[in-house]
């Protein structure tokens, strides 16, 4: 649903319509022989077995310009490691799965936890900070994206989107934000306004604290975002080499802080990544 309002203190880049996927992934491919681009897919045990899964991996293996997919793989036992693998090595892109709790991960915690470096409580921060932690090892990559593992209608125009801007030779982005409409249509839960933590808590949270305690720029730059609870974003290997990653499930909103803290905003956008976004949801309380 594109539109041509620009709100806030950071960059919008809207989706008008007017590239094709395959145009966006032709560019893409080009700059990726000197800016290599990395996806890292922090994955529950639970997606393996969920179709949005399935076609996650069969609209990436239709992309040409990765470099590298890491997974973080949570919540699995040996076996369903094995399932990972198995349904990941349709990937014809260079791809690696960390195993989060199986024993040699388990045997940096320990070690880590004996010098009192603590890695955090289990959730998706500290997936993410472990797949982090491969990319910035490997030393391939010069951009990382992140995207959750549960969007049901998921298609190969998303990382393209939301590297497009960082990728660009023109432009000094160092962290993108993805946005999208929230809502759903069709048979399977009919017609339906989601996103309703954002709407019904964050932003007016954010809003009521300006009220209380006054403007704050980092209050304005929260308040710009559409959707900060939205789990795509992407930054560039300097910012993710300084980024202090939230161990726990304060993941998005602590990396926004952390990319307030490392870049002015002139260098933060936020990208219009869907023209439709679904993924699993909470019943309602």
């Amino acid at each position: 649903m594109a539109d041509f309002f620009q709100n806030g203190v950071i960059a919008t880049l809207h989706d008008l319509g007017r590239r094709s996927t395959e145009d966006l992934e032709r560019e893409l491919k080009e700059w990726s022989s000197e800016t290599p681009m990395s996806l890292v897919i922090p994955c529950l045990v639970a997606d393996l077995d969920a179709p949005s899964l399935e076609r996650i991996v069969r609209e990436l293996a239709a992309v040409p310009y990765l470099d590298e997919v890491v997974i973080g793989l949570d919540r699995a036992d040996a076996s369903d490691f094995d399932r990972a693998r198995s349904i990941f090595s349709r990937l014809p892109q260079r791809h690696r799965i960390l195993w989060n709790d199986g024993p040699r991960l388990q045997s940096i915690r320990d070690e880590l936890d004996a010098h009192d470096l603590s890695t955090g409580v289990p959730g998706k921060g500290r997936n993410v900070w472990f797949c982090l932690g491969y990319f910035l090892a490997a030393g391939t990559g010069r951009i990382v994206a992140l995207h959750d593992a549960d969007i049901r209608d998921y298609d190969r125009s998303l990382p393209a989107r939301l590297l497009y801007p960082m990728a660009h030779p023109s432009t000094r982005f160092g962290f993108a934000k993805g946005y999208y409409h929230r809502a759903s249509r069709g048979a399977l839960d009919g017609d339906r306004l989601y996103g309703r933590v954002t709407r019904l808590f964050v932003t007016p949270l954010i809003r009521a604290m300006a009220v209380t305690f006054g403007e704050r720029d980092y209050l304005d730059y929260l308040d710009s975002f559409r959707y900060p609870l939205a789990g795509e974003c992407a930054m560039t290997l300097e910012v993710a080499e300084s980024l202090r990653v939230p161990s726990d499930w304060g993941f998005e909103i602590g990396v926004l802080a952390e990319a307030h803290r490392h870049l002015p905003t002139t260098r933060i956008c936020q990208v219009d990544i869907a023209d439709a976004y679904d993924h699993k949801h909470r019943e309602l309380s």
